[in-house]
């Protein structure tokens, strides 16, 4: 891997498990930056809990963590900083969080509105910023509304981060796929 830029935006994407999270952790370190880890997913079953602490594992210990699955925008301006990292891990389950009927959101979420103020902030950021997010429409078109709903504002809201970001970079199978930068 090489020198990762100390400025600029990052999309990471990938599909589940390619090593897209791993690669985004390498790009921090090799910034030479302080690093804040700002981590989407909520959490619950145990499953999930697992795999949420094999990733806090992998982290180092002065990486600092902000929990954060709703309000992204306002996450990103209080952290995002010039001679900083922020990695955001991840959109996917963000945007899961916020249309899921299931999931405990706040009254105050509207996801249209979320959307809008984080590609309004992406451009504004200073620092470092390193954005995971999976690609989900290289599969089939999926049964049921909510889930087509996710796969559409999903491929949406790459496209649109993808717009900003200085580099984009796939992932499959641990392998990096340079597509902007």
């Amino acid at each position: 891997m090489t020198q990762n830029n100390a400025t600029g935006i990052t999309l990471v994407l990938g599909g589940a498990r390619s090593g897209k999270s791993s690669y985004a952790e390498q790009l921090a370190i090799a910034s030479g930056l302080p690093v804040t880890y700002i981590a989407t997913a909520l959490v619950f079953d145990d499953e999930f809990g697992q795999r949420v602490a094999h990733h806090q594992s992998r982290r180092p210990k002065d990486w600092s963590t902000v929990e954060q699955a709703h309000h992204l925008a306002l996450a990103l301006q209080n952290h995002a900083k010039a001679g900083q990292c922020v990695i955001v891990d991840c959109l996917t389950l963000w945007l899961a969080q916020c249309i899921c009927p299931d999931c405990a959101q706040p009254q105050t979420i509207e996801w249209s509105s979320e959307r809008a103020a984080l590609i309004e902030v992406l451009p504004m950021l200073t620092g470092k910023v390193i954005v995971v997010s999976n690609e989900v429409g290289m599969g089939i078109v999926p049964l049921g509304a909510i889930n087509r709903q996710f796969q559409d504002e999903q491929g949406r809201l790459n496209q649109a981060v993808a717009q900003i970001a200085d580099e984009v970079v796939f992932i499959a199978a641990g392998l990096p796929l340079k597509l902007k930068g």
